[in-house]
């Protein structure tokens, strides 16, 4: 299977300017936003049209020209665009006070001037996102494109301006066949002047990977050892090495910025985090690494841990353990215990790990048993049991 991504005739896109109304809402939606970063890949320029701003997961690129507005930008606009065009901001507006879409026109208006700038407007919904560009288009003539996803076919919030705004675009565009019929059957729109463009995506970055993935999970304190694992690994230089973190800021006042360290040691690519965890989340992130490992160590204050908690839960779910010779842990762990702060060490464990499958699984069931023998509810039961002879004794002696 060839996972090369197209490259051919890229060229012919260097200098098209496209104006791209979307929502920011809660940032981009992640489709949108890959969609719009391609289009940047292969040359086009980007301006980039906000129906509502907000911030989120998928925010808008530096290289592109973002036209933010306000309530005051909006209203200062409309005076300008009268003026500019008198007779096409009139007849805009007639229509918009027709169709209930009075703040979709103001906000084109305010876009017009930066519409003006681009050689095509694309909408990335049906919904307000046309309504915009459907009146960037009349107050300046500009093309419009829309792309008809999936709830503007079903709970438009216009839907008698929908359909006048799809017959005004210059190539309406839809993400399936069953769309582009609905289409026709629904709003008797021409099948022909559908054209269907199914979603894209990164065949790079997305694409089958063997990965072999070594969990930490833990508060974000130096103790932790995210440091002496995160040397490991970048000395490894193995890209299927890849580190799911899971844990964030706890109690205490001083904290560890741990993704800044992946990024300051150059493997933010191998390592995923997750944030804090805990239920069926936690044990389904157990159930799926392949190695769980804690490097923990005293801090530069001298304080270091009890017997971690997460050691068990990784050795009761049947996984290799990697850990350091750190207070009480090589009382239970067999195997796997390095000297603390030794990076080496830990790289070289994770290494043979790595290599050999039929290792993992002895280790995995070896700790399973271990986990039965120390760490049962039986503990509890016999803490109980003290606690019930001193609450008899007590009543003896008074």
């Amino acid at each position: 299977m060839n996972d090369a991504q197209p490259t051919d005739n890229l060229s012919q896109f260097q200098g098209l300017r496209m104006g791209v109304v979307a929502s920011l809402k809660k940032g981009m939606e992640q489709f949108i936003y890959r969609e719009v970063s391609h289009m940047a890949r292969c040359g086009a320029a980007i301006s980039l049209f906000p129906t509502k701003q907000g911030t989120g997961l998928y925010a808008p690129d530096a290289s592109w020209n973002l036209v933010s507005w306000s309530v005051w930008s909006l209203l200062m606009a409309q005076p300008i665009a009268f003026l500019r065009q008198p007779w096409r901001y009139f007849k805009s507006l007639c229509i918009a006070i027709r169709c209930g879409a009075v703040p979709d026109f103001a906000l084109a208006a305010r876009f017009s001037m930066q519409f003006r700038a681009v050689d095509a407007i694309y909408s990335t919904f049906g919904d307000r996102k046309l309504f915009v560009g459907y009146f960037g288009k009349l107050l300046t003539g500009k093309p419009l494109l829309c792309n008809v996803h999936a709830y503007e076919l079903y709970a438009n919030p216009n839907r008698a301006l929908f359909r006048r705004a799809i017959e005004c675009c210059d190539q309406l565009l839809t993400v399936s066949e069953f769309n582009r019929q609905y289409l026709h059957k629904q709003f008797d729109f021409p099948p022909d002047r559908v054209k269907v463009i199914t979603y894209s995506i990164d065949l790079n970055e997305y694409r089958p990977a063997e990965k072999f993935v070594v969990l930490i999970v833990g508060f974000f304190v130096a103790r932790k050892g995210h440091e002496v694992l995160f040397r490991a690994v970048k000395s490894l230089n193995n890209p299927n090495i890849e580190i799911w973190v899971v844990g964030g800021q706890g109690a205490e006042s001083e904290s560890v910025d741990v993704k800044s360290l992946a990024s300051q040691l150059g493997i933010s690519d191998q390592v995923s985090f997750f944030g804090k965890q805990s239920g069926n989340a936690l044990r389904s992130l157990y159930h799926a690494c392949d190695v769980f490992c804690l490097p923990c160590h005293f801090d530069s204050s001298g304080v270091g841990e009890g017997f971690p908690n997460v050691i068990i839960e990784a050795m009761a779910t049947g996984k290799p353990v990697i850990a350091s010779q750190h207070v009480g842990i090589p009382e239970i762990l067999e195997s796997y215990c390095i000297p603390e702060k030794d990076c080496q060490g830990v790289a070289q464990a994770i290494d043979e790990l790595y290599r050999s499958p039929q290792l993992r699984t002895q280790q995995g069931l070896h700790n399973r048993k271990l986990a039965e023998t120390h760490f049962s509810p039986m503990n509890v039961r016999e803490l109980l049991e003290i606690a019930q002879q001193c609450a008899q004794t007590s009543k003896s002696t008074h």
